[in-house]
């Protein structure tokens, strides 16, 4: 961990004492992250099921245990990998709570959309059925969303600063490689990609508006915390010289 190395000296003897304390503090943050992880995580796993539930009226709701599946597992995976991996990353995940007061009302606005579209994807299942949407598209739209997740994973192999929330931390730099090699925001494009898809995959095309009113809330994001990145982040103003396009190559 970056408070173990930083401990390293020449006299060894000196700085024991303080280095087996900072390796129990370390010890127990990790302990904590993993106990946090496990009931944040955990939850969603069983409330996702109720919240399809809630949805259908049924549990005998094939589209909606496809896209448990699809959400649980890769969540699964990135969760364990990262506290093997990257726990500090982990770390920056859990946290929720916004510094920017615009990103606040972002955030917050955001939830609402989200909300009321699953709510308008519970009226079309109640008044038109679970089998509106063909089976093909649900799959296409199933696809979809594990692409999009594969995208995220992509960024956190190569980000390690991909925080939920928007700030710049000591000693992070501006990320070049991988996705960031095409666009300046890749996980913002694999979350739109997953929110897109939600409603189609759960069987409903009357929520599709409402999820699409969440694009130009990403873009109002994307901006917003562009503005704090060219303030705080160095080297970030020469990064968008270099890649042009926020979200989409050739378009935005």
């Amino acid at each position: 961990m970056v408070g173990i190395k930083c401990l390293h000296t020449q006299n060894n003897e000196r700085r024991l004492f303080p280095t087996r304390n900072v390796i129990y503090i370390e010890q127990h943050r990790l302990k904590l992250l993993r106990r946090q992880a496990a009931i944040r995580f955990g939850l969603a796993a069983v409330l996702i099921p109720i919240i399809l539930y809630a949805l259908a009226g049924t549990l005998n709701y094939w589209q909606g245990w496809l896209y448990w599946t699809i959400l649980v597992i890769p969540m699964l995976v990135a969760v364990i990998h990262l506290l093997k991996s990257d726990p500090e990353l982990l770390e920056r995940r859990i946290k929720y709570r916004e510094k920017e007061k615009e990103q606040q009302a972002i955030v917050s606005i955001g939830s609402i959309v989200f909300i009321a579209g699953f709510i308008a994807i519970a009226i079309d299942l109640r008044l038109h059925g679970l089998d509106i949407v063909p089976t093909g598209w649900i799959l296409i739209a199933d696809l979809g969303i594990f692409l999009g997740y594969l995208l995220i994973l992509w960024v956190f192999k190569k980000n390690s600063y991909a925080s939920r929330t928007i700030e710049v931390v000591e000693g992070q730099g501006v990320i070049t490689t991988g996705p960031y090699a095409i666009i300046r925001h890749p996980m913002y494009l694999g979350v739109l990609v997953i929110y897109l898809m939600t409603p189609i995959a759960l069987g409903s095309w009357l929520a599709v508006p409402i999820f699409a009113l969440l694009i130009p809330i990403i873009v109002w994001r994307i901006i917003a915390e562009e503005k704090m990145l060219l303030r705080d982040l160095p080297g970030y103003s020469e990064y968008c010289q270099e890649r042009r396009y926020r979200l989409l190559p050739h378009i935005w």
